[in-house]
């Protein structure tokens, strides 16, 4: 077994993958790296995809997405198979792409003592919305909840009402591109990552003195970033229109897909200086 010296955590779409509508003013070499109902959806530059497969050969690279585990199966990424992934924004973790049990069952135990219910929360989101901006609303992972908006007719204090109903509550909302998510407090990218890298310092299969990096471009990827050793997001998205900042978090000079080479040159800089 090789023991690696470093764990990179990264998100996926916006960060890794792009949409066509998510590309940016680039229009760079490309290659699909995901299909829906039989067409290309996700992509990454050709260049991001080799140094995503550079990296992988010495670091322990883990997927952190808030996609559910059959969206994030949909997705063939370079330098897979993963031992690790963390799907669901932290609400399941795969080892070698099965669910482990008993994280989730801990979890929900967590989510019931500490939050209101799926139900109450859903039914609220349902009593806010009307067809004038509000497209589809989805339950993801019997965890989570999601409306998916036409951002052009959002109102403009949506979010931030939504956000104040769901604190009190246990739960937050936040937005990425046409997405309004909310999430229980206890479900969190970062609680998954450092899970998964407990378990591989305590199996050898990270060194006693690895370090951790992060990436990624939403408001709940933000605990993830904060919680690596040292971590980048990209010039878009969420915490961009934020201007979110934090020590030990370097920001890209390039916006949409092109991003992506930024960040994984990054992640090998990090992975050549130990």
């Amino acid at each position: 077994m090789q023991q690696r010296g470093l764990m990179v955590a990264t998100d996926l779409d916006r960060t890794m993958i792009y949409t066509r509508a998510a590309f940016g003013d680039a229009d760079p070499d490309t290659m699909c790296v995901e299909e829906y109902e039989g067409r290309p959806l996700s992509y990454m530059t050709v260049t991001a995809a080799e140094r995503l497969k550079a990296l992988a050969e010495t670091a322990a690279v883990v997927p952190a997405t808030t996609r559910t585990i059959a969206q994030f199966q949909r997705i063939r990424l370079p330098g897979g198979p993963w031992p690790y992934a963390v799907t669901s924004n932290g609400g399941s973790i795969l080892r070698n792409g099965l669910p482990d049990r008993r994280w989730r069952s801990a979890l929900d135990a967590r989510v019931r003592a500490e939050c209101a219910t799926l139900v109450e929360v859903r039914a609220e989101l349902r009593a806010r919305v009307d067809e004038s901006f509000a497209l589809r609303l989805r339950e993801a992972d019997d965890l989570f909840c999601y409306l998916v908006v036409d951002q052009q007719r959002l109102p403009r204090d949506f979010l931030a009402d939504l956000d104040a109903w769901c604190r009190p509550r246990g739960w937050s909302a936040s937005q990425q591109g046409r997405k309004i998510y909310a999430m229980p407090a206890p479900v969190s990218k970062s609680r998954a990552v450092l899970e998964v890298r407990r378990r591989m310092l305590d199996t050898g299969e990270l060194h006693p003195a690895s370090r951790l990096l992060a990436a990624g471009d939403g408001s709940l990827d933000a605990d993830m970033l904060r919680a690596a050793d040292t971590a980048i997001r990209p010039r878009h998205g969420e915490l961009e229109q934020r201007n979110w900042q934090h020590p030990g978090v370097a920001v890209t000079a390039a916006a949409g897909i092109e991003a992506s080479d930024e960040i994984l040159d990054f992640f090998l800089a990090a992975r050549a200086y130990g």
